[in-house]
């Protein structure tokens, strides 16, 4: 009896390490690489302190990483024989950036750790972080631990990327294929706050919409033609800068920019949500901060899964 309790118990052990081993931990790089965290936030604010925008591009690129495959830096891969890049799926396509940031982040921490130890999985999501702070917003401790992935999936990217024509059923199917919730929805889609849309992407809005205020369609359509202008750019929100409140309360005035943005209060059930948001800064700072969190560890790779990789845009 004894020698079973104490098998059962070793079994235990080993379960709980074995588990702790492959569980994302805020802690992961503090014996292996310490100085790895203020090396990407020194090369996230300089980037956005050039241009201000990066921040929301940065912040994006993590988001389009982890909904295909999982947080496993496959969108910065370039394409091989063997595979296409995500860069060019429907929802990236002339359309996420940050790539060459990205590239001195990975540079800057391999520098001052000696070797790549830090994974590009890990730096995106460290520099979303430090992007969001760097324009005002909420800090988290962002768990590490993700390894890279050797292989990416446009097609599942043009399938599973959410797209600024869903609807309000549409995006919280999409989101639930994910593993998050309508309060992820609201909170995570509030990253629009900060950044800049291309006028292709809310054009059919502004010109077809019916739940649009007329003042901000006209203003929108200024620069934004029926036809042409596809890469004119406009904000989310009045202060695309700084990570604030005003894109929430844009939605109850009905001056979203896109659909899907729209689509948050449109007397469905996120309505509350959205004015919750509006109203009070701490709530969505505290509920973004925890979305990103569980977002970030959507189907990571870990332990001996994946590898680190030497450039971000390619597989070693």
């Amino acid at each position: 009896m004894a020698s079973r309790t104490s098998f059962l118990f070793l079994a235990f052990v080993w379960l709980a390490l074995a588990t702790t081993a492959l569980s994302l931990t805020p802690n992961f790089y503090d014996k292996i690489c310490p100085q790895d965290l203020p090396a990407i936030r020194k090369v996230v604010q300089a980037a956005v302190h050039k241009e201000r925008r990066m921040g929301a591009s940065l912040l994006r690129l993590h988001f389009h990483d982890c909904f295909v495959q999982g947080c496993d830096g496959s969108l910065l891969l370039d394409s091989t024989s063997s595979f296409e890049t995500e860069k060019n799926a429907r929802g990236n396509l002339n359309s996420v950036r940050g790539f060459e940031v990205v590239d001195q982040i990975k540079a800057e921490v391999d520098r001052v750790c000696g070797r790549p130890v830090v994974s590009c999985a890990d730096i995106l999501a460290v520099a979303a972080r430090d992007s969001v702070v760097a324009l005002g917003g909420p800090t988290w401790k962002v768990l590490l631990g993700r390894r890279d992935s050797t292989t990416a999936n446009r097609a599942l990217a043009d399938t599973v990327l959410p797209s600024a024509a869903m609807d309000l059923p549409a995006l919280i199917e999409n989101f639930k294929n994910q593993g998050l919730n309508e309060r992820d929805l609201v909170a995570l889609s509030g990253g629009h706050t900060i950044g800049l849309s291309q006028c292709a992407i809310f054009r059919n809005r502004i010109y077809n919409a019916t739940n649009i205020d007329p003042a901000f369609a006209k203003e929108r359509r200024a620069t934004c033609p029926p036809a042409g202008g596809n890469t004119n750019l406009a904000p989310f929100d009045p202060t695309p800068a700084r990570f604030d409140t005003a894109y929430f309360q844009s939605l109850l005035k009905q001056r979203g920019l896109l659909t899907s943005d729209q689509a948050l209060f449109n007397g469905g059930s996120t309505d509350k949500l959205v004015k919750t948001y509006s109203s009070n800064p701490k709530a969505f700072w505290d509920d973004f901060a925890k979305s990103m969190i569980k977002m970030g560890n959507i189907k990571p790779l870990t332990g001996k899964q994946g590898q680190i990789r030497v450039n971000c845009r390619k597989a070693n």
